[in-house]
């Protein structure tokens, strides 16, 4: 295996030239490195290519709303935006009821 190959996993972000990008797979067998664009756009790099874009891991963005096309205000009132930390919280469950 590739020494590079090592830091590319699942679910790490990257950035080229501005363009911030998750991991969303690795085919060893194909050769290639499936990406997701912070627009939700899917793109894939083979081995080679890979090597020659020099990328950089950077932090996932903290605006989730751009794969979802969603415009700041339409994500702030989404049904869910009431919800805390946790929303598990908004049911009222108990165990005993089943």
């Amino acid at each position: 295996m590739a020494e590079w190959l090592r830091d590319v996993s699942v679910g790490e972000w990257f950035e080229h030239d501005g363009d911030a990008f998750e991991i969303v797979g690795v085919d060893a067998k194909a050769g290639v490195v499936l990406v997701q664009h912070f627009d939700g756009s899917l793109d894939e790099f083979d081995f080679d290519i890979w090597v020659d874009l020099n990328v950089r891991p950077c932090a996932p963005p903290e605006d989730v709303s751009g794969a979802l096309d969603l415009d700041r205000e339409e994500f702030d009132d989404s049904p869910h935006s009431h919800w805390g930390s946790n929303p598990l919280e908004d049911f009222n469950v108990r165990l005993d009821d089943y």
